[in-house]
């Protein structure tokens, strides 16, 4: 089993390049970091959450800023989103950001993405939020275009640009993990990713769902289980679940907590 962690870098947490350095020193595969460009003040949508919206939402920074820094710091250590909203990124500057980041890294860079649910962050970067899948199917193709070949084109409905050169590409093709439980979710990891990225759930349900996702792909495709407990029971039931990599969620903290809370998990995962 792998084990990275999933967390928000903010003004108010450890620092990126610390925190990268510091899960490599400690023996971790992964960091994923969360987004979000803004928040609304008028807080129309609900938090999924069902609890208050967290301060650490309203102060994330740039994921590929924060994994930038990680990366020069460090050697082995996979640098992921977790997730990019790509309803409300430019599929070509984010192209480029990421085969960046690739190149910088030496090939660590791993896409997790999702649509989001903020539907007012959403408007305000133009989307409309009811076709916010097809929108993500879209530019995540494009993108896939753009990493691949010398003249990129793409002609869909939401994303529509003639023959382009874009440089850097990709070191190694970006793997692209979906994040998701909902509806359709299945179908996008089939059609356009390299894997799945659920939330941490019932253990029992998750084993199915990943059952069945296998079944379905019969293709290797990379279960990464987001935002985990990291508690020894925890790990035990997620990895009978079937997963190849368990990230914990790492709480918002100054560097000296975090780095207990690092130890602590370090620890676990012997």
């Amino acid at each position: 089993m792998k084990f990275g962690v999933s967390t928000f870098v903010t003004d108010e947490s450890i620092a990126p390049d610390a925190l990268g350095a510091a899960l490599e020193e400690r023996g971790f595969n992964s960091l994923y970091v969360t987004e979000h460009s803004h928040i609304p003040v008028s807080r129309e949508t609900p938090f999924p959450g069902g609890v208050d919206l967290p301060p650490m939402y309203y102060r994330t920074f740039d994921p590929i800023v924060a994994l930038t820094a990680a990366a020069v710091v460090t050697e082995r250590l996979l640098l992921g989103t977790g997730i990019a909203l790509i309803p409300q990124r430019d599929p070509i500057l984010f192209a480029k950001e990421l085969a960046s980041l690739d190149q910088v890294s030496g090939g660590r860079a791993i896409l997790g993405i999702g649509a989001g649910w903020n539907r007012e962050e959403m408007r305000d970067h133009g989307t409309d939020p009811r076709t916010r899948m097809a929108l993500m199917r879209e530019r995540v193709l494009a993108m896939k275009e753009l990493w691949t070949q010398e003249k990129a084109e793409f002609h869909g409905k939401y994303v529509d640009f003639p023959p382009a050169y874009s440089w850097p590409k990709p070191l190694h093709p970006i793997p692209v993990i979906v994040g998701g439980w909902g509806p359709g979710t299945f179908d996008r990891v089939l059609e356009y990713g390299d894997g799945w990225f659920p939330y941490a759930a019932d253990p029992v349900v998750l084993a199915a769902a990943v059952s069945e996702l296998r079944e379905r792909a019969g293709r290797p495709l990379q279960i990464v289980l987001h935002a985990a407990p990291p508690e020894a029971k925890a790990v035990a039931a997620f990895t009978e679940a079937g997963v190849d990599e368990i990230t914990f969620n790492l709480p918002v903290e100054p560097h000296d907590e975090t780095l207990r809370s690092l130890d602590a998990m370090a620890e676990l995962i012997g």
